[in-house]
């Protein structure tokens, strides 16, 4: 699906968030990742939860149905500067700038020390987090922001900017400077604007087109006269006109021609007027601010009924192909579509999930094989000094041998011979043999390890591809399979990953639980973020995920119950998920280690303690944790 988010979407998600979340309290915000943020605001008497993502493949801004959920372990300049400078504030605006893709929230939040009704002095941070416990009472704009004692409000802006992968979070201060952004853009990569801190922000340049807006008849004629006939006119009209996106401009074409592919020959000069008419039809909610947000679905009788796209006004050539369903709000038509042509829908995510499973098993199954056949090799090998002492019996009776003769019977023991072969070509074949098994013998125990470590990480990989819980997961061990399936020496360097830090489950004391979901994830767990006294688990003899316990003070020693739900955790993800009770062993940091040359993930450790506890999910112990 083409990027969603045009200026129509844009203005309407502008309005939306004005009447909802203008003039309220933003009491919670940081990232969801390192480009998308999440916050909470409370205006108007309620809770209203905002998203808003740079990501490149998947720019978006809408309200959200729940607070989003923030990733405290991610630190990063623009997340700290959020806490910094926006929670707390008031948002006094939110524009959208005439025909651009971008979204200006204007915030207002109070910085000096402030004093209590007791008399006491609060941060501007404190002042934030104190508005957190009490959301319930109606925001008094001028209240807040009135001018007291050692009072400095601070102006920030925020800058949304959705323009596909060139999308960007930017916080500017009241003098037009770049406090910080989720994407730093150096002079080095983009030649026409420079996004960094301490830099006077910029907006994007206007492209070198015309206003949609004040189209009239003339100028539907000289755009229509001066295509050639071939030319596809929804795309020329793009080009033509400023703020215009494909969709939009298929829309127009659609109710010119009634068909939105149609040609420039195919509509003619004649269609000028209406083309002028539908284009300021089209426009017209920018001045109206009336929207009609809506899906579009398939026909349920025709495929999987999928939301394919959405829109804040009734396109007609969408709704010639799929079913038009009104909706109550933009946010709610882009949270049902959200994901098409970024993110699989349920089917498509369980065959892929299934695709990497067939695939890891068709590897195991290799490797399986050649472990037999190097069980096959090792029993042969075992049966070296037989060829050596073949040999020396040929030479003790060599001068017995005759010519063409087939075996030879000496000292009770029955040598086969190769009647091509003189007596002495017999022998030296038979040394040769046992030379070639001699070496491969040496190096069968060494294979045999590689290969029952090779099932091992398959094994691992299997299991967290079948509980991998959502996409984000199921990628990062796709892009995994792809690194490790790579073959050596191929032409193209196998594609390095870094992986996302894993959130913690904390319970009352303060010690943090990790999960690994993935090999590369497993090992950031193990050996970047526990320190040599936290405690490592993992399901004894099958595969599945690391767990780490990061003790807030590790001198006092291990907490039972707190280690006893991570054990649990550990079943949980591993392959023995289905089992009533399941071997976890339990060390110290420590005492594990990386296998060196081994896949992601795969460690060795010793001085280990084993338990048997009951498989039990996160959900379930997260409660067990915050409850103690």
């Amino acid at each position: 699906m083409p990027d969603p988010y045009d200026v129509l979407t844009i203005a309407a998600v502008a309005d939306e968030l004005s009447t909802t979340i203008g003039n309220g309290r933003i009491q919670r915000i940081g990232l969801i990742d390192s480009r998308t943020l999440g916050a909470e605001v409370y205006a108007a008497g309620q809770r209203h939860y905002l998203l808003a993502s740079a990501d490149d493949r998947f720019p978006r801004l809408r309200l959200a149905s729940a607070m989003p959920s923030l990733d405290p372990a991610l630190v990063t300049p623009f997340g700290l500067l959020l806490r910094k400078y926006v929670r707390g504030g008031i948002i006094l605006g939110i524009d959208q700038p005439p025909l651009e893709r971008i979204v200006k929230l204007s915030i207002a939040k109070r910085h000096a020390p402030l004093k209590t009704g007791e008399g006491t002095i609060m941060s501007g941070a404190d002042h934030a987090a104190a508005a957190d416990d009490h959301d319930d009472d109606d925001i008094d704009i001028e209240d807040e922001l009135s001018d007291v004692e050692h009072t400095n409000i601070r102006h920030i802006t925020l800058f949304v900017e959705l323009m596909g992968r060139h999308s960007n979070l930017i916080l500017v201060d009241e003098t037009g400077l770049i406090l910080e952004s989720a994407k730093r853009v150096t002079s080095a990569m983009s030649r026409v604007r420079t996004v960094l801190p301490r830099h006077p922000y910029t907006p994007p340049p206007p492209p070198d087109r015309l206003d949609p807006r004040t189209i009239n008849r003339a100028d539907a004629e000289r755009f229509l006269s001066a295509l050639p006939p071939e030319a596809e006119l929804a795309r020329s009209f793009v080009s033509a006109y400023r703020g215009i996106s494909p969709v939009m401009a298929r829309e127009i074409v659609f109710r010119v021609t009634g068909d939105a592919g149609a040609t420039a020959g195919s509509a003619g000069s004649s269609a000028a007027e209406a083309l002028a008419a539908e284009t300021q039809a089209l426009l017209a909610p920018l001045q109206s601010t009336i929207w009609q947000p809506r899906i579009y679905r398939e026909h349920e009788e025709e495929g999987t009924g999928e939301v394919v796209a959405f829109a804040v006004t009734p396109m007609s050539h969408l709704a010639a192909s799929y079913d038009d369903i009104l909706v109550n709000s933009v946010s709610e038509a882009a949270a049902l579509a959200e994901g098409v042509g970024h993110r699989p829908s349920p089917m498509r995510h369980a065959q892929r999930r299934q695709r990497l499973l067939d695939a890891v098993a068709t590897a195991r199954e290799k490797s399986t094989r050649r472990l037999a056949a190097l069980a096959g090799e090792a029993a042969r090998a075992a049966e070296v000094e037989t060829l050596r002492m073949a040999g020396e019996l040929i030479y003790a009776h060599l001068w017995e041998i005759e010519s063409g003769q087939g075996e030879l019977q000496a000292d009770e023991q029955r040598v086969v011979l190769d009647p091509r072969l003189s007596a002495n070509e017999n022998a030296q074949a038979y040394f040769e043999r046992y030379r070639k098994a001699q070496s491969a013998g040496h190096q069968l125990p060494l294979l045999e390890a590689e290969s029952h470590l090779e099932i091992a990480y398959l094994d691992q990989l299997a299991t967290l591809i079948a509980q991998a819980p959502g996409f984000a997961e199921l990628e990062a061990l796709a892009a995994e399979w792809a690194e490790q399936s790579a073959p050596e020496g191929s032409p193209r360097p196998r594609r390095r990953t870094a992986p996302r830090r894993p959130k913690a489950l904390v319970d009352a004391a303060g010690n943090s639980v990790y999960i690994g979901r993935s090999g590369p994830q497993n090992d950031l767990l193990t050996f970047d973020m526990a320190g040599p006294d936290d405690t490592w688990l993992h399901a004894r003899g099958v595969g599945g995920a690391h767990v780490i316990v990061r003790w807030r003070n590790p001198s006092a020693g291990e907490d039972a119950v707190t280690l006893e739900a991570a054990a649990a955790l550990a079943a949980w993800y591993s392959a023995s998920r289905e089992s009533g009770a399941v071997e976890v062993d339990i060390a110290r940091r420590r005492h594990v280690r990386k296998i060196k040359g081994a896949r992601p993930g795969m460690v060795t450790y010793r001085n280990e303690r084993t338990i048997r506890v009951r498989p039990e999910p996160e959900t379930r112990l997260t409660r067990v944790l915050s409850e103690r």
